[in-house]
């Protein structure tokens, strides 16, 4: 879809699963509306910072899953932050609400967006976003007595402007263990560990702002973020940042049963046992 002449329905879409796990994916989207798109530089409009092919990567790992997802581009204005406008990252290279620059710190608008926009855009898309989300992990929490909220995202593997030499392939964040249960980061960092794909637990990437808004342990909602190496399963890092298919098998592979301990583990928590 062409972002500039493209339409999204709704800002968010949401596929209702039977199981106690929840797939947010809120950086996949590539809608940008046409008011917007006109804003945007010509480096902008390359929309370089997508968590590219993330829902594809993802089809059919989980069947039971509930998948919410944002049809909206991070350059409308970014679904993992706070709507304060707070750093996740005090003191690091990062980008905010409605960021000003790419990955790579280059300019991204010919006319950045004002107050007043900011909030148009807080109203249009993160809070529909944030709404069916919260609805979500409500509804699974209330029938399955825990929910399990697993958000997917991805980024490119070498990007200096924020972070040094090359990313792990597999990075697990639970905001330094307060967004879930240890059982389940453990199950995590253990599948990781085993994988044969280099891992971190907690390392330049702790969870954005739906890890830590949405884990509760002591209210049965346990939230864990993965932010995978586009690497592991792009053809390139590069425009047009094609899938490929025979690359993205292993991952898929371990994704697979990754999201399945998950789910059981949270089936025996509901039941009163151990993670």
């Amino acid at each position: 879809m062409d972002p500039a002449s493209g339409s999204a329905s709704s800002p968010v879409e949401v596929t209702e699963g039977c199981g106690p796990l929840i797939l947010a994916m809120p950086h996949t989207g590539t809608h940008v509306p046409g008011r917007i798109f006109e804003l945007l530089n010509a480096e902008g409009r390359l929309l370089r910072d997508t968590d590219w092919r993330v829902e594809q990567l993802y089809e059919g790992l989980a069947p039971n899953a509930t998948v919410v997802r944002a049809t909206f581009h991070r350059y409308v204005i970014d679904a993992n932050r706070d709507p304060t406008g707070a750093s996740l990252y005090p003191g690091q290279n990062t980008t905010g609400l409605i960021p000003l620059t790419n990955f790579d710190g280059e300019n991204i608008w010919n006319e950045p967006p004002g107050d007043k926009e900011v909030e148009r855009r807080l109203k249009e898309f993160h809070a529909p976003y944030h709404y069916a989300l919260g609805e979500q992990a409500a509804r699974v929490r209330k029938e399955h007595g825990v929910a399990i909220l697993y958000d997917c995202h991805s980024i490119r593997s070498h990007i200096p402007h924020l972070f040094e030499g090359v990313l792990p392939d597999l990075n697990i964040g639970t905001n330094d263990g307060a967004s879930c249960a240890g059982e389940f980061e453990k199950t995590a960092r253990r599948i990781a560990e085993a994988s044969g794909f280099s891992s971190v637990v907690n390392g330049r990437f702790k969870g954005g702002w739906t890890t830590r808004r949405y884990g509760n342990p002591s209210a049965g909602v346990h939230a864990i973020q993965m932010e995978l190496s586009q690497g592991r399963y792009l053809a390139t890092e590069t425009p047009p940042f094609e899938y490929d298919a025979e690359r993205a098998k292993i991952l898929r592979t371990v994704l697979r049963g990754l999201l399945g301990e998950m789910e059981s583990a949270a089936m025996k928590l509901a039941q009163g046992g151990p993670a």
